[in-house]
């Protein structure tokens, strides 16, 4: 049998009482990277009767998208996929007699996980897809049979809980007909907020520091509030209010037709909002962000044994160094100056994961990941590259800001759009131009003793006379700079000490 680490392609499948999702990743170092992904809506949980036996309409729904499931993950090891069923295989009576016919329709043994542990794959998925930050994170997730609350810090969560209501069985339950009117919506949410206070006491607005909603109820949900201009953004505690009376005033879930609602979401919104405005209720919750991964992701990362704590943004910076051939000596010395410079103005923080240093290093870093396309305008490429590839631990909004500072590292400044006397990364960039200039002989060279001093939108370099008679080339070079930074409303000035 090959070790883990030697599997070049991984899968996980994730069995949900809504949906069933495949996701299957590429292993580069101990980075995954996306490869493909299918999603069905099974509706598993909507054929547990009240009895808890699965109907045979939902096993053979559940069983003909396993076939096809299976299809694609023919040939893959099986040691290298890992299927996990949730809520409602936990609770079905028939659920073994189903999985036996289960596993044989997709080719790969199936795990049913309790409640906890599907809440720590949740959780684990969520958390690898944020940068690392030492504030206590509310992870929530809205299934189809159970919803999943998690507060975290980092990668470790320490209060895990999971709930049996989620949107198809609450839906199921108090909205059978698909009609919804004041008494049922109230009851449905009643019936969540005594759910909730069982564990509000662990889980209140005081144990955690930022919410977040995964999965695919919080998604809709918060597409729903910012395309109907209930919300800025994600989901909050009075965009919620504004679309309980839509709900009510549309009255039965055929008519909802609400902005960014997607058609699959209709027959299960009502439960999922029932759910979400009761954890808002019992969990002080104002404002919730929506995560943009969920357990599929957690069981990838769990498969592939990445438990230990690092800023996976780290790791794939250096597998981007590799794949992209990049010159680490030059990488380094490139970051070494660019680094000192910056420091000088003030304006660094080596202990503060998300300072702007941070992006500096990684630009540095970064800067010729280009020219493995060309070398004419590798400074263009290099920023395509870091502005659309899959860079996981990165969101898209750093993801642009580090576009940025690869963009600007040389050039007409006047040509980065972006760029202005009010931007807040100009000092990084020009530390990033600065240390490019000085290090285009791509040499171990001996540089000057310099000072970057920068205040009010204008920035002075103090180099030794001597020095820049004796390297007239980078003096003028550094002449240019000033013409440069003149265009886009901004100072820079060479100062021979």
């Amino acid at each position: 049998m090959a070790p883990l680490n030697e599997y070049s392609t991984i899968a996980a499948v994730d069995l949900g009482s809504n949906s069933f999702r495949l996701q299957v990743a590429r292993v580069v170092d101990d980075q995954l990277y996306p490869l493909d992904s299918l999603r069905e809506n099974v509706r598993l949980a909507g054929g547990l009767s009240a009895d808890k036996h699965l109907d045979e309409a939902s096993q053979l729904r559940a069983l003909e998208c396993l076939a096809r499931f299976g299809e694609r993950l023919r040939g893959l090891p099986r040691q290298a996929v890992r299927v996990v069923g949730t809520s409602t295989l936990r609770v079905a009576k028939n659920s073994a007699e189903f999985l036996r016919k289960a596993e044989a329709a997709l080719g790969f043994p199936i795990e049913v996980v309790a409640g906890r542990e599907e809440a720590r794959l949740i959780y684990l998925g969520v958390a690898h897809a944020l940068p690392p930050s030492l504030q206590r994170r509310l992870v929530v997730d809205i299934g189809g049979g159970s919803t999943e609350c998690i507060i975290g810090t980092a990668l470790e969560p320490f209060k895990l809980e999971s709930l049996h209501m989620g949107c198809v069985n609450f839906t199921q339950r108090f909205f059978p007909d698909g009609k919804v009117d004041k008494a049922s919506l109230k009851e449905a949410e009643l019936a969540a907020r005594a759910e909730v206070q069982c564990i509000a006491a662990d889980f209140n607005a005081g144990e955690w520091d930022e919410a977040l909603g995964s999965s695919g109820t919080a998604r809709a949900l918060a597409d729903i509030l910012e395309q109907s201009g209930y919300s800025a953004g994600g989901i909050t505690r009075d965009g919620l209010a504004q679309l309980r009376g839509d709900i009510l005033k549309a009255g039965d879930s055929k008519r909802f037709d609400f902005p960014g609602m997607k058609p699959d979401r209709k027959p299960v919104l009502a439960g999922g909002y029932a759910v979400m405005s009761a954890l808002f209720t019992e969990l002080g919750i104002e404002r919730m962000s929506v995560a943009s991964a969920a357990m599929r992701e957690g069981i990838l990362y769990d498969l592939l044994g990445r438990v230990h704590h690092h800023d996976m943004r780290d790791a794939t910076v250096t597998q981007f160094m590799r794949r992209y051939h990049v010159d680490p000596a030059q990488a380094e010395r490139v970051e070494r100056l660019a680094v000192a410079l910056f420091e000088q103005t003030g304006n660094a923080d080596r202990d503060d994961p998300e300072s702007p240093l941070q992006y500096l290093i990684w630009a540095a870093r970064l800067h010729e990941i280009g020219i493995s396309i060309a070398h004419a305008g590798y400074h263009k490429h290099s920023a395509y590259i870091v502005q659309n590839a899959d860079m996981p631990g990165f969101s898209r909004m750093e993801q642009a800001r580090l576009a940025l500072l690869v963009r600007a590292q040389r050039g007409a400044l006047a040509k980065v759009p972006e760029l202005g006397p009010s931007h807040a990364d100009w000092p990084l960039i020009i530390a990033l131009r600065l240390a490019v200039l000085f290090h285009r002989s791509r040499t171990g060279i001996q540089l000057p003793q310099m000072r970057l001093e920068c205040a009010d939108a204008a920035c002075q370099l103090f180099i030794a006379r001597q020095w820049l008679e004796q390297n007239p080339l980078t003096e003028a070079a550094l002449q240019a700079e000033s013409k440069e930074w003149k265009a886009v409303g901004l100072g820079f000035k060479l100062v021979a000490a």
